[in-house]
């Protein structure tokens, strides 16, 4: 059964998988997609918001 994981690898990994259970782990991240990146904020309660940084630009 395929299933996709969200976070930062290391806490998924001991939160989700037995030890020496995992051979590969592939990212794949979005190069060259002429694209910018934000990192988006919550409010409080998890509401949206309109607070937004710049991450990066892909050029």
């Amino acid at each position: 059964m395929n299933h996709l994981y969200y976070g930062d690898n290391l806490p998924v990994l001991r939160e989700s998988f037995a030890d020496a259970s995992v051979d590969l782990i592939y990212l794949d991240p979005p190069f060259n997609s002429n694209a910018s990146y934000n990192v988006l904020f919550r409010g409080p309660g998890g509401t949206d918001s309109p607070a937004l940084i710049k991450a990066f630009d892909d050029t």
